[in-house]
């Protein structure tokens, strides 16, 4: 079920499924737009984030009908979201829908395969910039073809940080976005944000930025990025230390160790509910 030919295959069969939906996300973006919301009005879905997915889903299942699906629009109309040892295909249509809607150009499709509940394929996939960022286990981490490495940076006083503010207006987790602000914008280098979780973790991945971390991220924003700065040479951990918990919502990463240790000592924590 893991050998390489069979990787290869569920490679090749999803890249030709994601630059499909690609194209698809940039005719809707020169026709316009149509939005709904979720759990509040500025937590987004449009019939793009629906179409792509079902896109992704049928040419998969097409392909492979044994496999299992987390999407995060099936998530959301109330399929239940479980990571098992079997072959699952991790999928956000858009990450990003913020930033489609407004034709900002940084959305991208993110998807990863999970076998034995970890990652072995990895693609983001922003289809306005023509950013293509794919990763395989054990065969590192691509940007158009080209191997991408993550920094070399070990301290927070030379690190370009990823951050953002998120769409929950949950009281405890806005007070805990303000207090990181305070706490880390004196230490670093600068901090950056684009919308997407999913491209924040591509940075990291090809050096461009040094860390990133948030609270409230979903499995589908974080699976293809894992996997991709893990191959890049870079480390994924919760933000307290230690092992990622892929259902946790939870999510920090950086270029080094070093640098990831730094961060885990003073992040302001914050524990969403509920789990994925």
């Amino acid at each position: 079920m893991t050998s390489a030919e069979n990787i290869d295959a569920y490679f090749d069969c999803v890249l030709g499924l994601t630059k499909i939906a690609g194209e698809l996300i940039r005719e809707k973006v020169k026709a316009g737009v149509k939005v709904n919301t979720k759990d509040c009005d500025i937590d987004l879905v449009t019939e793009t984030d629906q179409e792509v997915e079902k896109l992704l889903i049928n040419g998969l299942k097409t392909n492979f009908p044994s496999h299992k699906f987390i999407g995060e629009e099936t998530v959301a109309s109330g399929q239940k979201c479980e990571l098992s040892n079997s072959p699952t295909w991790v999928i956000d249509p858009i990450d990003g829908t913020m930033n489609f809607v407004h034709a900002f150009p940084h959305c991208c499709i993110s998807v990863a395969l999970f076998i034995d509940a970890a990652p072995v394929i990895g693609i983001i996939y922003n289809p306005t910039l023509e950013q293509l960022f794919t990763a395989k286990k054990g065969q590192g981490a691509y940007l158009n073809g080209e191997k991408i490495h993550v920094s070399k940076v070990a301290t927070m006083n030379k690190a370009l940080l990823m951050m953002e503010n998120g769409t929950s207006r949950e009281p405890e987790r806005v007070k805990t976005v303000f207090a990181n602000h305070q706490i880390l914008i004196p230490k670093l280098h600068g901090t950056r944000t684009l919308g997407s979780a999913a491209l924040n973790m591509a940075m990291v991945a090809m050096g461009a930025a040094d860390a990133y971390f948030e609270f409230g991220i979903h499995i589908w924003d974080i699976g293809a990025g894992e996997i991709l700065i893990t191959e890049a040479g870079g480390v994924v951990i919760d933000p307290v230390g230690g092992p990622l918990d892929r259902c946790s919502r939870r999510v920090l990463c950086a270029s080094t160790n070093d640098l990831a240790v730094e961060f885990t000592k003073c992040l302001q924590q914050y524990y969403p509910m509920p789990r994925d």
